[in-house]
């Protein structure tokens, strides 16, 4: 018989086992036990200063989305939470992005319940996709289609915020009809908003190009210096919330006066929205949308939301060189939410320690929400917009087009076609851009590159596998450069680079065979791998028995 001790034993690893599952899959256990004073301080600073970031964009971002302004103060507080228990990284944190707004405002009619639901349908999508080991997906959206879709949309949401800049009402959304009725009626601009809305834009960019120059903080300097350093990095970091204060006072200042000159944001509802399932049915004014008609409503946005959420998530990993987990979705009242590249980008540079960061982000973003709100009513749009075009302003990459002359100029075709057709409906961009990459794909495969040479007799070199579509095309080179010349010539095949072949070659091969034995001149393998010698073997065709086996190759 077995002691206990023997027992024990064998059950200790099962348990060790066990719970570095559980921890795998909820990532808090792996710090919270290590959690130091000195972590709470330095999570507490990187908090508070990317809140200071958050906020601000969050009420500029519901206008992106053609939303209320709560519903970006409601897509950012959710994800700090859930991301502290579930995050893998320290630095990301998770809120309402740009591109993300855009497209919300692209499928979700301008209607709370439709972003409601898109959201909550992207989050199952994304997660299904991580279920079924979907993410290679990803890999067929080149870099060229997602540089092209975010400078179009880098372009798109600059310009719909200049009618708030102008103090301009009742412009279509459409980006030509936009740029059309802007240009139309620009006689109409509003002086106040006109003049604080560029004060704010050059306040704006002067901050960001002075935080770029910050030289890094040494101890050995003075501590005045340091001090000097400091206050001017926070007054950068949080220069889109000092920016909206100082707009919003003045705009008090003309309404305690009993004038006022610029366009307000207007009333936002206090306090916590209704924690509830999604609305999976929407009520008008003398029927009801079933849930069915809401998806087909939807449409092309279950897939292209749900996609682009995952590549941008995906980029800003690959920026920051960590790996981010996958945006949390919430299925109660908020809008959709991605992960948001400016707040990791603070968080990584305030020297944050743990997730645990977020909790104090989300919290601010709730503090606003339930006392600040009535304050809200005196921010300018001018000044929102203002803020979203400097966010956006940067995601406008003019140096790829020449970077893609230099390296390969046939990817600025589907760069073109992306960021062109974006201007007229997003998801047409997106596709087009990616339909034109795969048909660029699929002709590099359809048309391999093939050596040619001469050595006694002519002497052909595939530079890559063939698949079925490169049959036609190693056909032609044989026949052009071997079969229809006087008198027909030998060659030989040489398959050094050729890694895979697949039926439809195989037969094509067999057929070259017979040909080259019509005319009297021979068609010889050389270079031959073993799993592919082994694939012409097992097919079994006649002009292929007389190879000798892998075995007998190998001797």
């Amino acid at each position: 018989m077995s002691s206990p001790g023997h027992h024990r034993d064998r059950e200790a690893p099962a348990r060790c086992c066990s719970y570095h599952t559980v921890q795998r899959r909820l990532p808090v256990l792996r710090w919270l036990p290590q959690y130091s004073l000195w972590w709470l301080q330095l999570d507490l600073l990187a908090g508070v200063t990317v809140g200071l970031t958050v906020v601000p964009q969050a009420l500029a971002y519901a206008e992106v989305a053609a939303l209320p302004v709560q519903y970006g103060l409601y897509s950012s507080f959710m994800g700090c939470f859930v991301y502290c228990l579930l995050g893998t990284s320290k630095d990301v944190t998770l809120g309402p992005t740009a591109i993300m707004s855009l497209l919300v405002s692209s499928y979700a009619f301008h209607d709370p319940a439709y972003a409601i639901l898109l959201t909550f349908l992207s989050g199952c999508i994304q997660l299904a996709m991580g279920l079924l080991h979907l993410g290679f997906l990803l890999d067929f959206v080149s870099c060229p289609v997602i540089k092209g879709f975010t400078s179009a949309a880098s372009v798109i949401i600059s310009f719909n915020q200049v009618k708030n800049i102008l103090g301009l009402h009742n412009i279509p959304r459409q980006f030509f009809l936009q740029v059309y009725h802007t240009f139309q009626r620009i006689g109409e601009t509003r002086a106040g908003d006109a003049l604080l809305g560029l004060v704010c834009l050059a306040v704006l960019v002067g901050l960001r190009a002075m935080k770029g120059h910050i030289a890094r903080i040494h101890r050995v300097e003075l501590l005045s210096v340091r001090i000097s350093r400091l206050i001017v990095w926070a007054t950068a970091t949080a220069r889109n919330a000092l920016v909206v204060l100082f707009a919003g006072l003045v705009a008090y200042s003309f309404q305690v006066m009993g004038s006022q000159p610029f366009t307000l944001t207007g009333e936002t509802p206090q306090g916590l929205p209704p924690f509830q399932l999604p609305p999976f049915s929407k009520a008008e004014a003398n029927s009801t949308v079933p849930f069915s008609e809401m998806v087909q409503d939807l449409g092309a946005g279950l897939a292209v939301v749900p996609l682009m959420g995952l590549l941008e998530t995906v980029a800003i990993a690959k920026a920051f060189g960590m790996v981010s987990g996958l945006p949390c979705r919430f299925p109660g009242c908020q809008s959709l939410r991605s992960s948001h590249g400016e707040g990791t980008a603070v968080n990584a540079q305030t020297g944050v320690c743990t997730p645990a960061g977020g909790l104090i982000t989300g919290t601010l973003v709730l503090l606003s929400l339930a006392y600040l709100t009535s304050l809200f009513y005196y921010i300018p749009k001018a000044a929102l917009a203002a803020v979203i075009i400097c966010a956006v302003a940067p995601m406008f990459d003019a140096r790829i087009f020449r970077t893609l002359w230099r390296v390969k100029r046939l990817d600025l075709v589907p760069l073109c076609v992306t960021f062109l057709l974006c201007f007229w409906e997003v998801q047409y961009g997106i596709v087009a851009g990616i339909l034109v990459s795969g048909v660029l794909l699929l002709y590099t495969i359809a048309r391999p590159r093939i050596k040619l040479s001469e050595e006694g007799v002519l002497l052909m070199q595939p530079a890559s596998s063939l698949h079925f579509p490169a049959v036609e095309s190693l056909r032609d080179a044989m026949h052009r450069w071997a079969l229809a010349v006087s008198p027909p010539r030998c060659v030989i095949l040489d398959c050094t680079y050729v890694s895979s072949l697949d039926y439809t070659v195989v037969m094509g091969l067999a057929d070259l065979l017979q040909e080259f034995q019509k005319r009297g001149v021979t068609l010889t393998f050389s270079g031959l791998q073993g799993h592919v010698l082994q694939v012409l073997l097992s097919a079994d065709l006649e002009g292929f028995q007389h190879f000798p086996s892998v075995e007998e190759a190998g001797k």
